[in-house]
């Protein structure tokens, strides 16, 4: 069974912050995600845009949310349009959301069909002073093909120059940074199905397994505890493709002596949980494993021991990384006398630990929000260090998710084993 909507006053509450923002007799549109193509005729799975189900709730394509807090007409201060199924439709496609349903998810009274959209936008566009238009930007993003929205900005300048524009991607990505306790309820779920899949996976490798044996186990656990699956594209490097950051191939079998990381993780009703862990394909780390996981691990527990409010992420990405170059020292991979010498902008550490320690995560798993200025109450963050050994052959990243509060933080993945000693004896039934 697919997980239970968020009650729809979570969408309304959501819009009323989103228009506390907007200028004085501003319009916003916010647009569905179209479903992009493969080859011939056919279609990769759906994905909605996630500004506009955190302000509706609905995960269904050609769908568009109006908001128009100063329309004359009360009726079209907030309206959602929503796609018409007719005999077509629901014979090919099946079933879509009536109006009633539509209603019911996102707490909004006016829904049209989709068809009305135009007609309607117009009439409301002329009585607005202000057009107010979403695009994605994720400072990380390639736009080399335009979503809906961006598609949208350049139709509506077109057809309206003469009005004042205003950006709703720096509200959203305000209002999306600090999660509330509904959207952190999904988000441990989706966490504990990933705990699921990860101790179904441990106890399944051995050597002789292939990546994509563990990806299919991993699914399996994934779907069944309802969740539509994992939560981006799954990474299963086993050997030396552990030292490559964003491997997918997942072909390759898994050999004696070897060790497997996975960054995998399940998605629960639209949000995002993300996972590393390293586990030893014969049960056993050797010397050298251990010793640069071992690293990894006090990296990864001094991080999240300084992750609290007022945290200023400057300061923490420096700290860990000179907690990097600490246990780099201590594996022989770094001499103390050459990191006095260094260039601070070109930290030596980085041959080593390459990426950034933490990212924001919710609807997207990079999520938005700005990584400037202090950590606050409310944020999800992830805490991900991690050691890659090319001329070894060994790269262990480990990851959890991570709530600030008042108190300072809360793991959400504390439960899932992350000790070498743990995951040993995790696997002890396996070999």
């Amino acid at each position: 069974m697919r997980p239970s909507p968020i009650s729809a006053s979570f969408y309304k509450q959501n819009r009323e912050k989103f228009n506390e923002h907007l200028e004085h007799n501003a319009i916003a549109v916010f647009h569905s995600n179209v479903q992009m193509p493969t080859n011939a005729d056919g279609t990769m799975p759906f994905v909605q845009n996630s500004d506009l189900f955190y302000l509706t709730g609905i995960d269904q394509e050609h769908t568009t949310l109006v908001l128009f807090p100063n329309a004359v007409n009360p009726k079209f201060r907030t309206v959602l349009f929503i796609r018409y199924a007719d005999e077509n439709v629901l014979t090919w496609e099946g079933h879509k959301l009536s109006k009633e349903h539509a209603r019911a998810i996102s707490g909004i009274d006016s829904v049209l069909w989709h068809g009305e959209f135009a007609r309607v936008f117009r009439n409301l566009a002329f009585e607005a002073t202000c057009i107010c238009l979403n695009s994605n930007e994720h400072k990380r993003a390639d736009n080399a093909i335009k979503n809906k929205d961006e598609q949208f900005v350049e139709w509506c300048k077109g057809i309206f120059p003469l009005h004042v524009y205003q950006r709703a991607a720096p509200i959203m990505h305000q209002l999306r940074t600090r999660k509330n306790e509904l959207e952190i309820r999904q988000i441990q779920e989706a966490c504990n199905i990933t705990k699921a899949g990860f101790l179904r996976a441990a106890q399944f490798l051995k050597p002789g397994v292939f990546e994509y044996e563990i990806q299919a186990e991993l699914s399996h656990e994934f779907l069944k505890s309802g969740s539509k699956g994992f939560a981006y594209e799954p990474i299963i490097a086993s050997g030396a493709d552990s030292c490559v950051l964003h491997y997918i191939t997942n072909h390759k079998e898994c050999r004696h002596g070897d060790i497997v990381l996975l960054d995998v993780a399940a998605e629960y009703g639209n949000y995002k949980s993300d996972l590393t862990r390293v586990l030893p394909v014969s049960g056993k780390f050797t010397a050298r494993q251990k010793e640069i996981y071992l690293a990894v691990l006090s990296m990864f527990n001094y991080a999240k021991s300084i992750m609290h409010p007022g945290t200023d992420f400057e300061e923490y990405t420096k700290a860990v990384g000179e907690k990097a170059e600490e246990e780099l020292v201590k594996l022989a991979l770094l001499k103390m006398s050459d990191v006095r010498k260094q260039d601070k902008d070109k930290p030596l550490y980085r041959k080593y630990f390459m990426h950034g320690v933490s990212h924001f995560l919710g609807l997207d798993v990079h999520d938005v929000g700005n990584l400037s200025g202090q950590m606050t109450t409310g944020m999800l963050l992830t805490c991900e260090p991690g050691i890659y050994v090319r001329e070894e052959g060994i790269g262990v990243r480990l990851e959890n998710n991570i709530l600030i509060t008042e108190d300072g933080h809360i793991d959400l993945m504390s439960s899932i084993p992350i000790d070498p000693e743990e995951i040993e004896t995790l696997m002890e039934k396996t070999v």
